[in-house]
């Protein structure tokens, strides 16, 4: 069964840059609804019991609706933890190291990242992940995610309406650079790459 995780923060802690009525609405509406959504969806199934992971993966192109749920759960799940109060900032020597070894520069990754979810045309998000050992940014539409193209996932941005309209309505690029300078959880990004680079 799905659950929703509380917020490691307190909803007003990402302001200026993510309001408390974006993680009001974001993280008890949008995020819930996945969450009763995806329960709803798994009962009966082969997935039932098994772990996120497993039915995010297996569900992919057999049960979109399940699909979507367990994609959307998944995505969030670790949304919420790549952000932080007093985020962005200094990268950690690992991080830095990889990202200039597989993507050229920090800035460079900014850019980049910040492009992926710039260009994403409709909902969907933009990902930096761990693929054959090195780094790699892309895009996916809707609750996709880099698992299920056989990359493993150390951050991500949501580029769906929901979650920057209200503080940004249409620009974006805006919320993008936002989330990169100042409310990256880089602590969180080194342990999710420890752990797939194991």
């Amino acid at each position: 069964m799905f659950s929703l995780p509380d917020l490691p923060y307190a909803y007003d802690a990402l302001q200026p840059y993510m309001s408390k009525e974006t993680l009001e609405y974001h993280h008890d509406k949008h995020h819930l609804a996945y969450v009763t959504n995806g329960n709803n969806l798994l009962k009966g199934t082969e997935w039932e019991g098994k772990s996120l992971e497993d039915i995010v993966k297996g569900s992919f192109g057999k049960n979109a609706p399940l699909f979507n749920n367990a994609g959307q759960h998944y995505n969030h799940i670790h949304f919420w933890k790549w952000m932080k109060p007093n985020g962005g900032g200094a990268l950690p020597g690992k991080i830095e190291k990889a990202i200039i070894s597989d993507i050229g520069s920090v800035d460079k990754f900014k850019e980049e990242f910040v492009a992926a979810g710039t260009t994403q045309f409709g909902s969907g998000w933009a990902w930096l992940s761990v693929k054959n050992g090195k780094l790699e940014i892309s895009k996916t539409p809707n609750g996709e995610s880099p698992l299920i193209h056989g990359a493993s996932p150390i951050l991500g941005v949501d580029v769906w309406e929901h979650s920057y309209y209200i503080d940004y309505r249409n620009r974006r690029p805006d919320y993008l650079k936002a989330f990169v300078d100042h409310l990256v959880n880089w602590d969180y990004v080194l342990e999710m790459y420890e752990a797939a680079t194991k």
